[in-house]
């Protein structure tokens, strides 16, 4: 029976996952504490910490030097730390002093690129650090998706696009199972599948973007993914997994619950 095996969620946007043995779906279809923070660009048309597109702020699409970053959101402490390797460049609270001197960091990395969304583009500047820790709301999609892809569809592309050691991490989903055909999850479209005791419909698939261009490890992008997805299996867009949205109340779901269809 096919079933969870990994569970992701991303405070910061844009940046490296949380690994998880549990997640809570949120009735919105949301996971939570799933991108509940976000660097966003100075003039971005968004206000406050109303919902942006990802290419309003800095995210791994447009810096993908990000993926050497790693970062821990402590939501209890409401406090974010962001290092390089061994070596801290803030670690700081949620509070106006400690946003600034997160941004300052970041933005002080940031220029450090060789690739980045800031030059030339002073008007982008300074960044802010948006959202209240708590609500997830930076999602690709507005009204906000749980993603899932399965492992047997990630070792398919792996094989297309001739990099045998290809990550899942490339892809950010939030739910990762294994147990089923390559691509399955594709015909799982406009159907209804049960996690544990989690009930989701299955909305659309799940299109990439240039993300998926950069090495996990080292921010390089190694790989053209989105173009070796379309040339090798035929797709008009680029896409691999699947975004669902939950039916009723959420709950939990945890690594090793069996998936299934219900209707």
């Amino acid at each position: 029976m096919p079933r969870v095996v990994a569970l992701y969620r991303y405070p910061l946007k844009g940046f490296t996952p949380e690994h998880c043995n549990a997640l809570t779906v949120l009735p919105e279809g949301r996971v939570a504490g799933d991108r509940v923070l976000a660097f966003r660009f100075a003039n971005a048309p968004a206000a406050d910490d109303r919902w942006c597109r990802k290419y309003e702020g800095v995210v791994l699409a447009n810096t993908p030097g990000l993926a050497r970053l790693g970062t821990q959101f402590d939501q209890h402490r409401m406090r974010l730390k962001i290092a390089l390797g061994d070596q801290v460049l803030a670690d700081e609270g949620l509070d106006e002093a400690g946003r600034k001197r997160l941004v300052g960091a970041l933005t002080a990395y940031v220029l450090s690129l060789g690739e980045h969304p800031l030059r030339n583009h002073p008007d982008r500047l300074p960044l802010k650090l948006v959202g209240d820790g708590l609500t997830p709301r930076y999602q690709d999609n507005e009204a906000g998706q749980v993603t899932l892809h399965s492992r047997e569809t990630i070792a398919s592309a792996a094989t297309a696009l001739r990099d045998p050691g290809l990550s899942e991490h490339r892809f950010r989903s939030n739910i990762a199972v294994e147990g089923v055909e390559a691509w399955a999850e594709q015909s799982w479209l406009g159907r209804s599948i049960r996690i544990g005791g989690v009930e989701f419909d299955v909305v659309k698939p799940k299109t990439r973007c240039l993300a998926t261009h950069a090495n996990p490890l080292t921010g390089e992008r190694d790989l053209s993914v989105m173009q070796g997805l379309m040339r090798s299996f035929a797709q008009k867009e680029s896409t691999l997994g699947v975004g669902m949205l939950t039916r009723g109340a959420g709950g939990e779901i945890r690594v090793g619950d069996s998936v299934s269809l219900i209707d």
